[in-house]
């Protein structure tokens, strides 16, 4: 026995264990705040996206109202009632067969907004008749904004994009 060794178990000390979570603490800690800040910016991409979506369609109607292929009263200005006649569609009257016209193959929602709102719910909609500093519905969609009632990274509140 005089030339034996003593045997050592294998395995990891309390020490090395504690290291270890200390440095994946370390590392999550860091990880999540990345994680957040990618999420919000996908979000505000998605924003942008979706209002110059519903943005180019209302002015696609207005083209249209104003070339006389929508059909509007002679109070009315030529502007969508609502965001849903932009997916639903009018009837083109300048065509014989009255085939309609589609400005949005489906309405976007904003990406901040209540996942259970129909779409067109989650958008502030400005009527021409409102001013640009205090936008109110009205009886057409002049424009859209954010109901969201953050501010984006650029530092300008979401209802003002």
């Amino acid at each position: 026995m005089a030339g034996r060794r003593p045997s050592r178990r294998a395995g990891f000390t309390l020490v090395e264990l504690v290291v270890t979570v200390a440095i994946v603490g370390v590392l999550a800690s860091v990880t999540l705040p990345l994680a957040q800040l990618a999420l919000q910016r996908h979000k505000e991409h998605e924003l942008r996206i979706a209002l110059r979506q519903i943005r180019a369609a209302i002015d696609e109607y207005k083209r249209a109202a104003d070339d006389g292929r929508v059909l509007k009263k002679a109070d009315e200005n030529g502007y969508p009632r609502t965001l849903d006649v932009l997916v639903a569609g009018v009837e083109d009257v300048k065509r014989l067969d009255r085939r309609k016209i589609y400005f949005l193959r489906r309405l976007p929602r904003d990406p901040f907004a209540d996942a259970s709102l129909e779409p067109a719910r989650t958008w502030g909609k400005r009527s021409y008749a409102s001013p640009p500093d205090a936008p109110s519905e009205g009886s057409d969609v002049y424009d859209v904004y954010s109901l969201a009632a953050g501010t984006g990274l650029n530092g300008i509140p979401y209802r003002n994009w």
